[in-house]
């Protein structure tokens, strides 16, 4: 009897190996959370598996009713994907994977590609863990990638399957997370230092750049800072809409006081190397545990400038802040020093995006073959490890393209969902190497379909900005490499005579911008002649020219067939088909489906009743 146990114990252990992999159980700890709702009423845990392209999420809702948890879109609920389930006042459990064939109104899948690994309820909470591919072959589940996500929560007050809007909630979330926080060194000698504006009046206006000079912390040998937050007060967190902290070289004559940044002394403008930064939605961030920005050497800058943009769009008066960042620095050195390279189009007026433009995509050029000349010294190949994206309200996704010898080797960064709501610092899932000769283009995607006139780039929120900032090791003096079209190139392919670029600026408010001459000014400014403008942290500037390379896009990879349910033949992809993992449950079926809580308790539990039995055998 032992043996036979054991027998069946060994063959149901392979079977949970070859199928599961590094797959995530129904146990193991789920180390993303956060809540989905103003009141703290629905929680979600979450954690992924790269490798085999699977997530996990556990769904946690203060109601005894239905829960519902999928991924929707940024213009409409309709079509969006949803995992329903819940406990019956019997204790049978219900789960099934659905979407919305209107705003209200759900319908379950022809293919169930959730599998369910628990559904509990108490007195207080319905709780319902499931795991789903990334990419499933039905066309009703919205693909998880590595993009800004807008999550939908939703629950019932009792088990009737009813959409209500007042208990349905839609969060933008970066759920493919590489660095967890947790998995980070904090050193026991960790000290901190505050980098602020105190008791500083926001102007009344629209906008306000505030700019002061500040030193970095006084230590007598090299420091390493590994980690900075944003120190925001908690009424004024709406007005704040970007921090950003410049290293200012060694020979700079730095001004004295809190000034407009790009107002009438220039001087305020001085030190343009960011190394760390914040903008709306982003949250502290911690380096890997083998790069930080290195402090106390004569290499080292002293001082840094500290830019606060305030949004003061209602105009308030009398609101004081003492808004800024806050810097974690240890004496235990890392391995490299790291820096960070701004990328993207110059933010100046020459930056234009039509009214009404249902798409319409900018470019910035760089080209690193004058790196090592502005440089001063060789510039080893830099290691790109983070990124931060960066555009105003009109933004709808960027990338970042790299090319090696005319051909084009990757793209290191994008979102093609991007929210100005969540702009954070992320982290790469690799590292990637930019040699130098090669040439990195910045993409951005802007939709003006509620704007009757011209947007043109610059520093107001209603203004537009394309930037990604990449963070890298190990650091050299270049602070910044972007592009801008030949404006007189592209207001002649409009039909505008003009003989200068700032007749060409001007030239676009004569232009009728119907769908033709959108799509012609776009084209214009990709073929246009680019100059790429290269500047140091000693505020060196060099100009070189260059043009925009095609950008080949990224194929999906073969989406994961369902373990349960049918596949309709049309559902199928060029890209193909990967095999599904065998199922170790009866839970990915067509219809929705009832399952006896014990039965579902003891489906999870019958390894450790093996075990049980055969050491009560032995």
């Amino acid at each position: 009897m032992t043996c036979a146990l054991l027998f069946r114990l060994l063959l149901l252990m392979a079977l949970v190996s070859s199928s599961q992999g590094k797959r995530l159980g129904p146990t193991s700890r789920l180390r993303y959370s956060r809540f989905l709702d103003p009141s703290n009423v629905i929680f979600l845990r979450w954690d992924f598996d790269l490798e085999a392209e699977i997530i996990t999420f556990e769904l946690q809702v203060r109601t005894t009713g239905w829960v519902g948890l999928g991924v929707t879109n940024r213009y409409t609920r309709v079509g969006s994907d949803l995992v329903v389930g819940g406990v019956l006042p019997d204790g049978n459990v219900y789960f099934s994977d659905q979407h919305l064939v209107d705003e209200d109104t759900l319908e379950e899948d022809g293919s169930q590609d959730a599998e369910l690994q628990g559904l509990m309820e108490d007195a207080v909470y319905t709780t319902m863990r499931f795991s789903r591919p990334f990419r499933s072959c039905d066309p009703h589940d919205q693909d998880i990638t590595s993009d800004t996500l807008r999550v939908l929560a939703t629950y019932g007050l009792d088990d009737t399957l009813k959409l209500d809007r007042d208990r349905t909630f839609i969060k933008s979330i970066f759920l493919l997370q590489i660095v967890h926080p947790d998995d980070l060194d904090v050193p026991e000698d960790t000290i901190i230092h505050d980098l602020e504006l105190t008791d500083f009046l926001i102007p009344e206006d629209d906008t306000t750049y505030a700019c002061t000079f500040l030193p970095l912390p006084i230590v007598s040998k090299k420091h390493h800072i590994f980690k900075f937050e944003p120190k925001l007060l908690m009424h004024n967190e709406t007005m704040v809409h970007h921090i950003l902290v410049y290293a200012c070289g060694n020979a700079s004559v730095l001004p004295t006081g809190i000034s407009d940044c790009y107002g009438a002394d220039p001087a305020f403008s001085l030190c343009s190397q960011v190394i760390v930064g914040w903008a709306v939605g982003g949250t502290s961030y911690q380096f890997p545990d083998d790069v930080g920005v290195s402090i106390g050497t004569p290499l080292d800058p002293q001082w840094i400038r500290l830019e606060i943009h305030y949004s003061n769009f209602h105009n308030l008066p009398g609101i004081y802040d003492s808004s800024g960042i806050r810097l974690y620095y240890t004496a235990q050195l890392r391995k490299y020093d790291m820096g960070v390279l701004q990328l993207g189009f110059f933010t100046f007026p020459i930056h234009f995006i039509p009214p009404g433009a249902e798409s319409f995509l900018s470019y910035g050029l760089c080209k690193t073959e004058k790196f090592e000349e502005m440089n001063g010294a060789p510039v080893p190949d830099i290691q790109v490890y983070g990124y931060l994206l960066h555009t105003h309200l009109a933004g709808r996704a960027l990338q970042a393209v790299q090319y090696r010898n005319g051909a084009q080797l990757r793209t290191i960064c994008k979102d093609d969902s991007y929210d100005f709501n969540l702009q954070e610092t992320r982290d790469l899932p690799y590292r990637a190497e930019i040699k130098p000769g090669d040439e990195l283009l910045v993409e951005c995607h802007y939709q003006t379909l509620d704007r009757d006139s011209l947007t043109f780039g610059g520093p107001s929120t209603i203004n537009e900005m394309c930037l990604i900032f990449l963070f890298y090791y190990p650091r050299n003096n270049i602070s910044s490499c972007m592009g801008y079209p030949d404006i007189i190139h592209v207001a002649h392919e409009l039909g505008e005579e003009v003989s200068d670029p700032m007749e060409g600026m001007m030239a676009m408010n004569n232009v009728e911008w119907t769908p033709e001459n959108i799509k012609k000014a776009e084209k214009a400014c990709k073929e246009a002649q680019q100059m790429v403008i290269i500047k140091t942290i000693d505020e060196l500037v060099e100009n070189t020219t260059g043009w925009i390379p095609d950008i080949i896009p990224t194929t999906r990879g073969p989406c994961l067939e369902s373990s349960g349910g049918k596949v309709e033949p049309q559902d199928k992809t060029p890209a193909g088909f990967r095999a599904a993992p065998v199922a170790l449950s009866g839970s990915s079926t067509a219809t929705l489906r009832r399952l006896s809580l014990a039965a579902l308790l003891f489906g999870q539990g019958a390894l450790s009743w093996l075990l049980a039995t055969l050491q009560v055998g032995v």
